[in-house]
């Protein structure tokens, strides 16, 4: 058992996504840093999907009622146990009334907590997730609270060794200012090809307004190009005829304050949609501070997969060292 003493700003329970009702209207939420979460499951010798707490910008207070090990990735946020500062990124042993805490955010704002048999919560489609906005999934649908008491599942395949730890190179740096790589469509041929370049040429800062549901960015008026609305389209000139979001796609409407739609985000609408994030750099998104700086640059769809599996090459140097560490811990 986990008891939360405090819950910090927004901890809940995430696994990698409830995957295969998007067309029912049900996004998948799960973490939206899955480099970060896949790197803690992999240091606690978990199954892939097992369930772990994800943190945003100020962490909880936890009591561990067992010993634990544990795993603590993603942005820059200095564990402590006990008051003792501990690494992130490598495999910690935490002991019966142990207490894990965090202080601020430095680097990115998203950290995640994995546990050696993952978060033990029910399963509701399929998923562990919580989506908050339905108020399903996770601890009672909903984020931590003070008093609340997790359990430790039963999502452990590997015993990896105290001390276990991810090579640097493979770790993630964050900082104010960030690329994010889209493939332009769906709707972009509603904006002028003045607009378009200048989308692609500015820093958009991003607003108060970012969290699961999705991020707001604040830089100039986008316009679009002039046309007699089609039926069953709106009336102001960012409408379309309702279309499927897919995660990460850049809705502009009005052309003011564009919105990248993300995990927890409606699955479809009637916004013009210009660009979609590649998967790799949704992780990048989960990272991502009020008032950061973003430059959006296109990419086609063969240098994305090109990218994409530079990122699965990397998740597989991570399970290639893990193992590596652990054999030479057996072998001694």
């Amino acid at each position: 058992m986990i008891k939360v003493n405090s819950p910090g700003l927004q901890t809940t329970v995430q696994d990698f996504g409830r995957i295969g009702y998007y067309e029912v209207g049900m996004p998948p939420s799960g973490v939206m840093d899955k480099y970060s979460y896949i790197a803690g499951n992999l240091l606690v010798g978990n199954k892939e999907n097992a369930a772990v707490l994800e943190i945003t910008y100020m962490g909880p207070v936890l009591e561990f009622q067992q010993d634990a090990v544990i795993a603590v990735t993603g942005g820059v946020m200095q564990p402590k146990i006990n008051d003792r500062p501990v690494g992130m990124w490598e495999t910690l042993q935490v002991k019966t009334g142990d207490v894990l805490s965090f202080d601020f955010i430095k680097q990115g704002a998203r950290v995640y907590l994995a546990v050696a048999g993952g978060i033990d919560v029910p399963l509701v489609m399929d998923s562990r997730a919580t989506y908050t906005l339905c108020g399903i999934g996770g601890y009672e649908g909903r984020p931590l609270q003070a008093g609340d008491v997790l359990k430790i599942g039963t999502e452990n395949e590997t015993d990896i060794a105290v001390g276990t730890r991810i090579s640097d190179h493979l770790i993630p740096t964050f900082s104010k200012h960030h690329e994010v790589r889209v493939i332009v469509g769906l709707c972009s041929y509603r904006l002028t090809e003045e607009s378009k370049e200048r989308f692609f040429s500015i820093d958009w800062t991003v607003t108060p307004e970012a969290n699961r549901v999705g991020y707001r960015f604040k830089g100039e008026r986008l316009n679009f190009v002039e046309r007699e609305q089609p039926f069953g389209a709106g009336s102001n000139p960012s409408n379309v005829v309702d279309l499927g979001y897919p995660i990460g796609s850049i809705q502009v409407p009005d052309g003011v304050e564009p919105i990248a739609l993300l995990n927890d985000a409606v699955t479809g609408g009637g916004y013009a949609t210009i660009c979609t994030i590649i998967s790799t750099d949704l992780d990048k998104m989960a990272q991502i501070k009020t008032n950061d700086k973003v430059r959006f640059v296109a990419v086609d769809i063969n240098e994305a997969l090109e990218i994409r599996k530079e990122y699965q090459n990397k998740i597989q140097q991570i399970k290639e060292q893990i193992i590596r560490q652990a054999g030479g811990v057996q072998n001694g």
